[in-house]
């Protein structure tokens, strides 16, 4: 309110005290040119050292989880146990369950070789593109040079488990034959190339799908 001032003349206030909201004790607010900082919808300034921990996607800064994790890994390895069973199961020499023909079922006919290996090499093929789609990630989330090292890495020793399964079925399972004419007359892999088609076949279908998998947008 305005004062009366001595002889006769008003005391008018000034423009910082027409415009600064006082107290009751005539003290003005504090806080009221801090607001002057603040941007056009009210919220204060981010200081320069603010958000200097935050990742490219706007995160906390802390490294990507990693698309193949060692447990994944152990995962595609121990997987080899199945396709042994499996190979166990389907090929001649073993159940046969696959052809049917009864006289696959004996090691000594040799026209059994042959699809015994290419039934675990086709095996193999479907494994290792399932372990090639498990490593390859997603558009967000693209493998890196240890994600592949790990998901081959992981297909040989599959490999390695298949075969060993398969062999030790046919010790424990299959019908007791004399090998002394040929090896092969027991249940087991003629070709040790096949070995190469998991881990061959993982690789082939994480470069597949890097190639061909939709590009992610760049960050504005």
């Amino acid at each position: 309110m305005t004062q009366p001032a001595v002889h006769g003349q008003f005391r008018h206030n000034g423009p910082q005290d027409a415009i600064r909201p006082h107290g009751r004790d005539g003290v003005p607010h504090p806080g009221h040119d801090e607001g002057r900082e603040a941007g056009l919808d009210g919220a204060p300034h981010s200081g320069p050292d603010e958000g200097r921990g935050a990742g490219p996607d706007g995160g906390t800064g802390l490294p990507a989880n990693p698309v193949v994790s060692w447990r994944k890994a152990a995962v595609i390895a121990a997987a080899g146990i199945v396709v042994g069973l499996l190979w166990w199961i389907l090929a001649p020499s073993g159940l046969n369950l696959l052809s049917g023909n009864p006289d696959l079922r004996s090691g000594g006919n040799t026209e059994g070789w042959l699809p015994r290996d290419l039934v675990l090499a086709a095996l193999f093929l479907l494994a290792g593109c399932i372990s090639g789609a498990v490593a390859s990630g997603s558009k967000h989330s693209e493998p890196s040079g240890r994600d592949v090292f790990l998901a081959v890495g992981a297909g040989v020793l599959g490999a390695l488990a298949a075969w060993g399964t398969g062999v030790l079925c046919g010790l424990v399972w299959g019908t007791p034959e004399d090998t002394s004419a040929s090896a092969s007359i027991a249940f087991s892999l003629r070709s040790l190339a096949v070995l190469a088609i998991w881990p061959a076949a993982t690789a082939l279908a994480i470069f597949l799908n890097t190639v061909f998998a939709t590009p992610r947008p760049q960050a504005g």
